[in-house]
């Protein structure tokens, strides 16, 4: 077939038209040579007689393959899919069988790479026969290690800034093992429906409870763990290494199979019970029993044995109590409804599980009664709220879990300074001696907080803090996140915004604004006038969401500077602390940008309230004591901001864990004549405005005072160039079990009429930084240069600045600057000529000189924001120190 296609092996033409010849002629016939029609030797070439022969030859071989004689021969040495008797593209015959035939021979294509099906059976064959055979290995490899050993944890010690040992704490085993039959059956049963249903039959691993949990959780539903009971009580008493590495997990599994099929259900249910971790530092059930319901194990009831079921989810955020201190969103009251809502869960599918009656369910409608937490009392005093702090710090800022530290065994190095912890602790205690009398004035001296911080400004280093009366009985960090309004306090941040991006014009588009500003200096001029209308950059008037226009007021209903324009200088509008010249001020700024320049200075974002109302720029937000301290401390170090830190270094047998060091990153938040310009104003507040009660003798002081609407809170926040700080007052009832805690009016607490940042808050931060500050060297503020252009330079015809008595009854004299009523006088004038007729420092010409001595006066309140009605229930909630996402 098709042999006259190939080609035959002679050279020559008469060869293969023999081979023609020889095929086409009838059989029995001779094929004729095409010598026939012309000469041999044009046909042949040279040797004719030679060449005949060679042809004839030819054309019998030709007939020989055509019958099939010496065929085969010929066809075993073609290559494949082009011999003799077959197409293009059939299969070769096979060659040489291969131990494995892939690709496969004969196939073609894209077909020669698909496995047949007994490679595919062959192939699942042997990976199984692998994972039996390393499952083997492992199995008999793996030992079930003594739980004796590895559940035991230790201490955590803190030490002081100097290397001192502060306290051994944090990580001692509070455990008592019971036996099983002192554990409730209400209990098992608790932990049998809410983690592992299959708990009494499985093998020590549940795969379809694994697979269940995923689907579960993609549901977004309520699930169990996807581990059992069995690789918990591994995980809890077996293992050291707590990562959750792949390695550590396959060494679990085989680890739980082993238990599983040599244990006893009864012996791994009660070591599980003995050893799971139920918060609050309680180890074990017989613990948790005395820590949470102050009873014994064996005395529990179904319904608060469903509550530590569901504890054992995670304390963090089940502990009703809170804690905020690892994660802002774990407040008392987000931690108590996600605890109600799982421990009504769990009795539920008891009742489902036929492990509880469906009528002792019902007997159970109420949340059980929880105990508040015990401290342990090595953390009494001061020393709670520094390990909270430090603790914080360390779960928010290194990757070392809060299992990880419960078991103990980490050195911490912490950037607290001993003494001058009990100096700020004296200083507070000697006013609330002093002045605070609960048993003379149960009405308005019950409830009084104090908290405090202490910034370095150079480094950031926390030095300082004062968190409550004792840390084992007032269970809320003051020096973190209460809830607290800061005030007046906020305002150098906007005079910040005005000097680093400037005002709008109000001559140009919306767009334009943005881009073109005017650098606003201290000398520019704002109005003063109590129930100023406040207006947006582009002169419309400011109404709420009722349409009515906004008037802000100042606090005690006082005007400053001279009719008909009240105009002042920002800088004796931050020395009388006038609300209502930083509030126009922050609109033609922006709030945007008056929002930006707190965040800048060290604020967190989520500690800033209502950030798109004019009330904004007088302190409505409630950011801690620590992040104050912060922020002013970024204008102390003459705009370089570091965030606080607590923890310098932890070590954990003898290998360092976290250094800060290393991930030390201060920036520029303000440039240097912007922070300095704010340091000179704040100098002038302390100098001869509402702050003189905070004066240090020998040393230069900025600060501002705060006081806030209602006479809610009341702040001082001041600095030197080494040290800066904070001090808070408010009233609030800290009994945990009131779930609608307040804010308590402060009107007559300590025997004054009001308190205000200038009284209580300025004394302590007075007496303590005499005492901090007491071995370190004096030491001046930068020169600020002059910056940004005079705004609304258009003064009034009597430029002296003067105080507006309201009409109210005038308030009784005060016998010292820290209790003075909200009357400011106009400043001693000096003998310096007057370049600016506003500076209350010049020699008044154009109006009457009292010849009074300027008391300090008392700072602006806060008007509350219209649209946003007044909230009391902020405790606790993002924005201090460690809250919240990052902002």
């Amino acid at each position: 077939m098709s042999e006259h296609r190939r080609k035959p092996p002679q050279p020559q033409g008469g060869g293969r038209a023999a081979a023609r010849r020889g095929q086409s002629a009838p059989s029995g016939r001779r094929a004729a040579p095409r010598g026939t029609n012309g000469s041999l030797s044009e046909t042949y070439g040279a040797g004719g007689d030679d060449s005949l022969y060679e042809g004839r030859a030819a054309a019998r071989r030709a007939a020989q393959r055509s019958t099939g004689t010496g065929g085969s021969r010929r066809r075993a040495a073609e290559p494949a899919g082009r011999g003799p008797g077959r197409g293009r593209g059939r299969p070769a015959p096979p060659g040489k069988k291969r131990f494995i035939d892939y690709p496969r021979a004969g196939k073609y294509g894209a077909m020669r790479w698909v496995p047949s099906w007994r490679q595919v059976t062959a192939l699942f064959i042997g990976f199984f026969g692998c994972l039996v055979a390393a499952a083997g290995i492992g199995y008999a490899v793996v030992a079930v290690p003594n739980p004796a050993e590895a559940a035991t944890a230790q201490n955590n010690v803190y030490y002081w800034s100097d290397g001192t040992q502060m306290v051994a704490t944090g990580g001692e085993v509070n455990r008592q093992i019971i036996a099983y039959e002192k554990i409730p059956k209400a209990m098992r049963y608790a932990v049998m429906s809410a983690e592992n249903k299959t708990f009494e039959t499985d093998s020590g691993v549940d795969p379809m409870g694994i697979a269940r949990a995923v689907v579960n959780m993609a549901k977004g539903g309520q699930t169990q763990g996807g581990s059992t009971i069995t690789q918990q009580y591994v995980k809890n008493a077996m293992l050291d290494d707590q990562s959750q590495t792949l390695s550590r997990k396959v060494k679990e599994l085989f680890i739980s199979v082993k238990v599983g099929a040599s244990v006893e259900k009864e012996d791994i249910m009660r070591g599980y019970l003995n050893t799971a971790y139920f918060g609050r530092g309680a180890y074990g059930l017989q613990a948790a029993a005395r820590t949470y319901f102050g009873e014994d194990a064996e005395k529990l009831n179904p319904s608060q044995c469903a509550f530590l079921a569901a504890v054992l989810k995670g304390a963090t955020y089940y502990d009703p109590a809170g804690a905020t201190s690892i994660d802002p969103a774990a407040t008392p009251e987000a931690n108590t409804k996600r605890a109600t809502e799982r421990w009504g869960w769990i009795l539920d599918e008891m009742v489902k599980d036929k492990r509880l009656s469906p009528g002792t369910r019902a007997k159970y409608k109420d949340f059980p009664e929880i105990e508040r937490p015990r401290s342990n009392a090595q953390l009494g005093g001061q020393i709670g709220y520094l390990v909270d702090t430090a603790k914080g710090y360390i779960l928010n800022n290194t990757d070392i879990t809060p299992k990880a530290l419960e078991r103990g065994g980490y050195e911490i190095h912490t950037t607290f300074d001993k003494n001058k912890v009990k100096e700020l602790e004296a200083a507070v205690k000697k006013v609330r001696k002093e002045h605070i009398k609960p048993k003379l004035r149960p009405e308005t001296d019950t409830h009084v907080q104090f908290g405090g911080a202490s910034v370095n400004p150079k480094s950031g280093a926390i030095e300082a803090i004062y968190g409550g009366e004792d840390a084992t009985k007032h269970f809320t960090n003051n020096a973190d996140v209460t809830g607290a309004q800061v005030g007046s306090t906020f305002k150098p941040f906007v005079l910040a915004a005005a000097m680093t991006w400037g005002k709008r014009d109000a001559d140009l588009d919306p767009e334009q604004a943005q881009d073109e500003r005017t650098i606003v200096s201290p000398k520019s001029l704002y109005s003063g006038k109590n129930n100023l209308k406040i207006r947006d950059y582009d002169g419309t008037v400011w109404t709420n969401e009722e349409g009515k226009e906004w008037l802000q007021a100042n606090d005690g209903d006082e005007s400053y500077g001279s009719p008909p324009k009240y105009q002042i200088d920002l800088r004796e509008a931050m020395r009388v602390s006038a609300n209502s010249a930083f509030v126009q001020l922050g609109m033609d700024v922006g709030l945007n940008r008056v929002k930006e320049a707190a965040i800048e200075a060290g604020l967190k974002k989520d500690s800033l309230t209502g950030t798109s109302f004019p009330s904004f720029s007088i302190g409505i937000s409630d950011p801690s004591a620590i992040r104050m301290a912060g922020s002013y401390a970024t204008f102390a170090a003459s705009g370089k901001q570091n965030d606080p830190f607590s923890v310098s270094k932890v070590e954990y047998e003898g290998l360092t864990k976290f250094d800060h060091e290393e991930i030390a990153s201060p920036k520029e938040a303000f440039t240097a004549d912007v922070a300095d310009n704010v340091t000179d104003v704040l100098k002038t507040v302390v100098d001869k405005g509402t702050g003189t009660s905070a004066q240090l003798a020998g040393r230069e002081v900025a600060g501002k005072t705060g006081t806030t609407d209602g006479n809610k809170s009341a702040w001082f926040v001041g600095y030197t160039p080494q040290l800066s700080t904070a001090i808070s007052m408010y009233r609030m009832d800290d009994d945990e079990s009131n779930k609608n805690r307040t804010f308590l009016e402060m009107y007559g607490t300590g025997g004054q009429k009001t308190i205000h940042g200038a009284s209580f808050p300025a004394e302590i931060w007075h007496d303590y930084m005499e005492d901090a500050l007491k071995n370190v060297p004096p030491k001046a503020f930068p020169e600020p240069q002059p910056i940004g252009v005079i705004v609304n330079d258009d003064p009034d015809p009597t430029p002296t600045p003067s105080v507006e008595e309201s009409p109210e009854e005038s308030p009784e004299p005060s016998p010292s600057p820290s209790q003075s009523e909200p009357v400011v006088p106009s400043p001693t004038p000096s003998d310096k000529p007057c370049k600016n007729p506003f500076d209350p420092t010049c020699q008044d010409t154009g109006g009457t000189d009292t010849g009074g001595t300027d008391t300090g006066g008392t700072d602006g309140g806060v008007t509350p924001t219209p649209s946003e009605p007044e909230d009391n229930t902020r405790g606790n909630q993002n924005g201090g120190l460690f809250g919240g996402p990052a902002g």
